[in-house]
């Protein structure tokens, strides 16, 4: 649709983004469908977004969740008044639910040294070769799942001993690297060459030497979190918490770690000085 390439061409937003707001708006047409017969964008009103938003809340759907698909209506519809499809937006009475205050969960520090340990001992297959590289980026760096799987091998400068990240809605953001990460990077690249004879120019390939896709990264950091204690949350996800919890209680500055995160507002950082 005009609106979906209006994202991608104008916002220039991730394409993460796009599918979870192409996804949300199909959610919400089916539920028009079902339940109002399909009416027309100037007939859609608050009372029946309000409707499908009570019906996510009561399958459980959490306050963060069902804000994400408001966010996603508020563009839709906003985009729709600017294009003259519409006269006035049904949002205005829609009111956003709290998010609940939950903190982030992280792996201790002393496990994720345990982890590293063994880590460093078992390299003998690709696999386990990207699992390693994995976990000791997301740890040294913070950055987004997103973020490193698009991590072409020319943002990684091992000379200066620093990564140049792209994030959200395209900002840059420099990351220092670690000798240890520089040297397990570096390691990497070389197998990489040795193996594939044509890779892409990705960081990180499968065993065919193809970009690694989201999925695949999920499981095998999953995979590796799950040797961790008794961790609830083994996503990519835990190990950014990690990394900014471990240096906020290590007495980094915030305003350093909102950097480091790419977060667009100290309050998003200001979570973790409660960890």
């Amino acid at each position: 649709t005009s609106f979906i390439d209006y994202l991608k061409f104008e916002k220039r937003y991730s394409r993460h983004t796009i599918l979870s707001y192409e996804t949300d708006l199909l959610s919400f047409f089916d539920f028009l469908a079902v339940n109002y017969n399909s009416p027309g964008l100037e007939s859609i009103s608050h009372a029946q977004i309000r409707s499908w938003l009570a019906q996510l809340k009561e399958n459980g759907l959490q306050a963060k969740s069902i804000n994400r698909k408001i966010s996603a209506l508020k563009s839709f519809f906003k985009y729709n008044l600017k294009t003259g499809a519409i006269e006035t937006s049904p949002m205005g009475k829609v009111i956003s639910p709290k998010n609940g205050k939950r903190l982030p969960f992280f792996v201790k520090e002393e496990d994720v040294a345990n982890l590293m340990q063994s880590m460093a001992l078992s390299t003998e297959d690709w696999k386990s070769l990207n699992a390693r590289v994995l976990i000791s980026v997301f740890y040294a760096t913070g950055m987004r799942l997103s973020e490193l799987i698009l991590l072409k091998e020319k943002q990684i400068d091992l000379v200066k001993g620093q990564i140049k990240v792209l994030g959200k809605g395209n900002k840059e953001r420099i990351i220092p690297l670690g000798k240890e990460v520089q040297e397990i990077i570096k390691h990497y690249i070389g197998q990489k060459k040795k193996i594939f004879e044509e890779s892409s120019d990705l960081l990180l390939v499968t065993e065919k030497g193809k970009p690694l896709y989201p999925k695949y990264a999920y499981l095998l950091v999953n995979h590796y979190l799950g040797m961790v204690g008794t961790l609830d949350k083994k996503s990519p996800h835990i190990l950014r918490h990690t990394f900014a919890t471990h240096l906020m209680n290590n007495g980094a500055d915030l305003n350093a770690v909102k950097e480091l995160l790419g977060h667009s507002s100290l309050a998003s950082t200001q979570v973790y000085t409660h960890n």
